[in-house]
């Protein structure tokens, strides 16, 4: 499609409206070629050959028999006048420029003729109904400007012609009623073609506004977990600033080199820290004001599961012995808000269904598992009941990208649904002998996963 004029005057210019005419859409591809349906896209073919195969016996016959031309003048002017409706499926305006000369060829040889007849002037019966179908592939193919064009050729010819003639030469003038008509072509398939054409840039705009959205839910929970994560760092880097300025006063007879190096250490570690809170004063959010408080961990999800049963999601949480000891503090949080994610999303997608939470350790990874059955009935989603800290899935995959973990989701065979994430950390000592492993939650056989 050609590209519009960027000024006002300039397209409207009666050059470069005319200028028009010579310059075809690039889009040389046949009506309907990206439809769905083969038929639909031959339908175009079919009904072009179908209305030239009709008009052509009739054009014939009409030249030869109203007009009295020539019949091998007659044929001619009627193969001209016709056989370029194919050619109009994919090249519209070329096909016009045949048709058009023709047409115009065509009242001048009847002009020549000299013969009086009681048929229309400028144009025969036959030719009004070719030039308006003609008009239907120009209007869905070729801009605005174009089809301005071949409607003012259209007027200035026909009525150029009916001024030539005698009134009663002929039985009538229908140049205006061709003009009308085709100007009522044009102006209804061109407003079908830019109403496509609108529709196509809505779903194309529509289609880049879900991927923005989705990077920037991606961008915010990065975000989100970078403030959520530096109290971690703080911590550590606050233990590390606190034993290096008073390891000169612990340690007794360190050399006075050793104990610049300890201040120097501490002053970089406190520099650190300041560094770190207007690094969280960059990221905090308008609405971030309630993630000053301490962040939570595994030892806070017995709290979290009393909180959605009392949303109506009974759960229930089995934590092994490994996994309720000590751990690390990106870990411990990872954790929680993954649980807190998914049971969230069991409270907001399948209200009253049961729910287990199950967190062990295996080959140095914290595996986090939470199940949910079918919501029993038929419920409705309750979108804004439970309200997690994240973006659901999104969230969950960002947290265990962080730990380079493994995340693994998706619904069960009896309706349920499955969160299953595995959280690398480093060694640890091991945990005591005394300390007796509960049993694992007795999961119905219906809750596991398709095969």
């Amino acid at each position: 499609m050609d590209t519009p004029p960027t000024g006002r005057s300039a397209g409207t210019r009666p050059a470069t409206i005319l200028a028009a005419l010579a310059r075809p859409s690039g889009d040389h591809t046949p009506l309907f070629a990206h439809a769905a349906h083969r038929w639909l896209r031959y339908l175009p073919y079919v009904l072009a050959v179908a209305a030239a195969a009709s008009l052509l016996p009739a054009g014939i016959n009409v030249l030869a028999t109203d007009y009295g031309l020539n019949g091998g003048v007659a044929a001619g002017l009627a193969v001209a006048q016709t056989v370029p409706l194919v050619l109009a499926v994919s090249r519209p305006l070329p096909a016009w420029w045949i048709i058009g000369g023709t047409h115009l060829l065509t009242a001048v040889l009847l002009l020549a003729a000299g013969g009086q007849t009681a048929s229309v002037w400028p144009w025969p019966a036959t030719s009004v109904v070719g030039y308006c179908l003609l008009m239907v592939p120009l209007a869905l193919r070729e801009p605005r400007r174009t089809l301005l064009a071949v409607w003012l050729a259209t007027g200035v010819g026909s009525l150029t012609m009916s001024l030539l003639v005698p009134d009663d030469r002929f039985g009538g003038d229908n140049s205006l009623l061709v003009i009308a008509l085709s100007g009522a072509v044009l102006v209804f398939g061109g407003a079908l073609r830019e109403r496509e054409e609108a529709r196509r840039l809505l779903t194309v705009q529509e289609h880049i506004s879900e991927a923005e959205r989705g990077r920037r839910t991606l961008l915010e929970e990065r975000a989100r977990i970078a403030r959520e994560l530096h109290d971690v760092v703080a911590h550590h880097m606050s233990v590390i600033a606190v034993q290096a300025a008073t390891a000169p006063y612990r340690l007794t007879g360190l050399p006075d080199a050793a104990a610049e190096e300890f201040t120097a250490i501490a002053g970089t570690a406190r520099d650190s820290l300041t560094e770190m809170r207007r690094l969280l004063g960059v990221l905090r959010s308008e609405d971030s004001g309630t993630e000053k408080a301490p962040q939570p961990g595994v030892e806070q999800l017995g709290q979290l599961v009393e909180t959605v049963g009392r949303a109506g999601v009974e759960a229930e949480l089995t934590v092994y012995a490994e996994a309720a000891g000590p751990l690390p503090p990106a870990v411990g949080l990872s954790a929680y808000r993954i649980v807190q994610e998914a049971l969230a999303n069991v409270v907001r997608h399948a209200p009253g269904a049961r729910a287990w939470v199950s967190l062990a350790v295996e080959d140095g990874r914290l595996l986090v598992t939470v199940v949910n059955a079918a919501p029993p009935g038929r419920t409705e989603s309750l979108e804004h009941t439970a309200e997690g800290t994240g973006h659901g899935l999104v969230g969950m995959r960002e947290r265990v990208r962080l730990l380079d973990g493994t995340l693994d989701t998706g619904p069960l065979a009896d309706g349920g649904f499955r969160v299953a994430a595995a959280l690398p950390f480093d060694a640890r000592p091991d945990t005591p002998d005394t300390a007796e492993d509960p049993q694992p939650p007795q999961i119905p056989q219906t809750q596991e996963p398709a095969e």
